[in-house]
């Protein structure tokens, strides 16, 4: 028979207590998304307090108009799909407004892609003006060889 005393249980409760508990989604949520953007675009400054405030650490670098397309270009995004900004997470290129809920599902199902893309900047995407007055938009998963195929869909609202 097994005994234990209640200092052992005590003690065993208390090196519990101190364990942290880890969500399952917790590295997703740590994932530090590297934007690069114009310093001038102030959408992208929006989209990125909504992936601050969603949890994710996020970094910024400024760049000149043709640089941040260079960047694109160099990065295979293919011209239909850029947007105003480009992210990087996880090892995944982000562009344009991407909504966390997809970012959340990219990083947690972990493709053999490229990224994903919000192609344009439609109006009532993440940063783009208020939901509630959001035109259609697709999310578009870029393969490595850039071809897309849709990831999610948005409908009007």
């Amino acid at each position: 028979m097994l005994r234990i005393s209640r200092r052992h249980l005590l003690l065993s409760g208390i090196a519990a207590a101190a364990y942290p508990v880890i969500p399952a989604d917790a590295a997703v949520e740590e994932t530090v998304i590297h934007v690069r953007k114009d310093p001038d675009c102030s959408c992208c400054s929006a989209w990125i307090k909504i992936v601050e405030t969603a949890g994710f650490p996020v970094t910024v670098e400024m760049l000149p108009p043709a640089d941040l397309a260079a960047f694109k270009v160099a990065r295979g995004i293919p011209q239909a799909m850029a947007s105003c900004h480009t992210a990087e997470a996880g090892g995944y290129l982000i562009e344009g407004h991407v909504p966390v809920a997809d970012l959340r599902r990219l990083l947690a199902e972990m493709p053999d892609a490229l990224g994903l893309a919000v192609p344009g900047m439609p109006w009532g995407s993440p940063g783009m003006g208020p939901e509630a007055e959001r035109e259609a938009y697709d999310v578009h998963l870029i393969a490595r060889d850039g071809s897309t195929t849709l990831f999610s869909s948005y409908p009007a609202a």
